[in-house]
């Protein structure tokens, strides 16, 4: 039941082109927020430890944030859905705000933990609420117009965000890594307050509280075993083993009372589109394989390559550049032809082909060929980032918009998790096991703490072992990338069955009938 306040549709017509553009701006900058985050916190979190102290609870300011976000990213998007995108939307940028200004006051490392778990839970909404507007502002058809945008703030995140939290750090303190989210969340908060007019929602229905109950408990205990497997704990320790019945009993309940759920946090049915579960399947791993790569190829770069780590961000160009220019492209030739199952296909092949040969790398591997491997991985994951949310959101209703791209956005999150977790075991493993077999008893004792070794650490090493550490590393890359190329060979199974179902805006099937419902465009209201 909703109750709205409405223009005709020719109106809304006229009007949206007007404010569009300053929406996305402002929508883009949210997003923004949103991804640069983590990236440049990573860089303060030496000096962060330094002055707050509480080193054994390091990990702890990275993992409250993630589990806050993972988990809170379904009840967004069906918020959204239930009592309208703006409002909540506006909620969720408040809230990360909020988070931000008291994590920069934060005065010891249990508050700065505490802190960042609410920034977690704004940012947990603040993707969703981007791509559930932009799938309510403009048709399927017209979205890959706005890919490159989306793609190209991913990238200035993922290259930007070490340096400028570096500079950040360097210039004015910690503090303001966090401080600087007030001025641009403001900007985003005043436009899409002054600008964006969408419905407004009025329902009856109540929140689903024991199916988000039951989905946060399931998405945590995840999110921890993926954390502290082989870290914290042994994979086979009684409270890995523990976490992972807690979330198959919480996940498996979940299911359960979605069916009985008269108001399911995640409606089951959106699942019964092929299109729609083919791509939380390519989704997933491409985020198992983005931020696997994200990790791995800076580490080896460093360690083998003698790459400066000041400039990380840096060392992933080829690999971001090439994925901006083909969302780009993917997103022009979507929108004039109607047709993208080539790119879920072409980017999956690419995706293995780019991966396997990162797998081949050695201790040789010049910078350049590395390079030209990164940009085969990009290439392949341009082709995949944006047009997975695209074809997820075209296979829905437009009243599961929300729930559709939190879905689509979770399953990504956890991919992610997965990844990093798998990859980084299997990765760590190696690494060991090399050290062991070149230099004995001296190589096991410097990888004891930690298989990743900083530049200073590594510049402190003698040689035999600092040469065996850089054919260890070679050697994990190794595994890892080539275990991520099989991963892929899911993707591309997914893709080849994926149904080229016309866009909402690009007119009917050859039969008359689309494949989802066809959707209202949003009305603005009138103020």
């Amino acid at each position: 039941m909703t109750d709205t306040t409405e223009t005709p549709a020719a109106d809304a017509g006229e009007k949206q082109p007007r404010s569009v553009r300053v929406v996305l701006l402002a929508l883009m900058i949210a997003m923004m927020l949103a991804m640069l985050d983590n990236m440049i916190i990573g860089t303060a979190m030496p000096t962060i430890v330094g002055e707050l102290g509480g080193l054994e609870h390091l990990s702890w300011v990275v993992t409250a944030y993630t589990l806050a976000t993972a988990a809170s990213t379904p009840l967004w998007g069906k918020l959204g859905d239930m009592y309208g995108r703006k409002g909540t939307f506006l909620s969720s940028i408040v809230l990360f705000l909020i988070g931000s200004a008291l994590s920069g006051m934060a005065q010891n490392m249990g508050e700065l933990i505490g802190f960042r778990a609410v920034q977690g839970l704004g940012a947990g909404g603040l993707m969703v609420g981007v791509m559930a507007i932009i799938g309510d502002l403009i048709p399927p058809r017209e979205r890959g117009k706005y890919q490159g945008m989306m793609a190209g703030v991913m990238a200035l995140a993922m290259i930007g965000g070490p340096l400028v939290g570096g500079t950040i750090t360097d210039n004015w303190g910690w503090r303001w890594a966090f401080y600087i989210n007030l001025p641009l969340g403001a900007v985003a908060l005043v436009a899409v307050s002054a600008v964006l007019h969408l419905p407004k929602k009025r329902s009856k229905a109540r929140i689903d509280y024991l199916g988000a109950a039951l989905l946060t408990v399931g998405i945590t205990a995840i999110v921890l075993v993926t954390t502290w497997g082989g870290t914290e704990y042994a994979w086979g320790s009684a409270r890995i083993m523990e976490l992972i019945g807690i979330g198959v009993a919480a996940l498996v309940g979940f299911v359960f009372w979605q069916t009985r759920a008269a108001e399911p946090v995640v409606p089951l049915h959106i699942f019964r589109s092929r299109n729609f579960t083919l791509m939380s399947v390519i989704g997933f791993i491409t985020g198992f394989v983005m931020f696997g790569a994200t990790l791995f190829l800076p580490l080896y770069q460093q360690s083998v390559q003698g790459a400066s780590a000041t400039n990380s961000g840096l060392l992933l160009l080829p690999m971001l550049g090439a994925m901006l220019v083909t969302s780009m492209v993917a997103g022009r030739v979507t929108t004039n032809t109607g047709k993208y199952k080539v790119f879920p296909v072409v980017g999956s092949a690419l995706m293995i082909v780019g991966l396997y040969l990162l797998s081949t790398m050695d201790t040789g591997t010049s910078r350049l060929t590395s390079g030209v491997f990164m940009a085969v991985v990009g290439l392949g994951m341009g082709c995949l980032m944006q047009i997975t949310m695209l074809v997820a959101q075209n296979s829905v209703e437009m009243k599961d918009m929300g729930v559709a791209s939190s879905s689509t956005t979770l399953f990504r999150t956890l991919g992610s998790s997965f990844g990093v977790a798998i990859m980084g075991a299997l990765f760590n493993h190696r690494v060991q096991d090399v050290m062991s077999e070149r230099a004995g008893a001296l190589g096991s004792k410097v990888t004891e703490q930690s298989a990743q070794l900083d530049a200073k650490s590594l510049e402190k090493l003698p040689v035999l072992a600092r040469e065996a550490y850089q054919h260890a590393v070679s050697a994990g890359t190794h595994s890892a990338f080539l275990l991520g190329a099989v991963v892929a060979v899911v993707a591309l199974a997914a893709a080849v069955f994926v149904r080229e179902v016309p866009l909402r805006g690009a007119g009917p099937t050859e039969d008359g009938k689309p494949d989802a419902p066809a959707a209202q465009p949003p009305v603005v209201e009138t103020v």
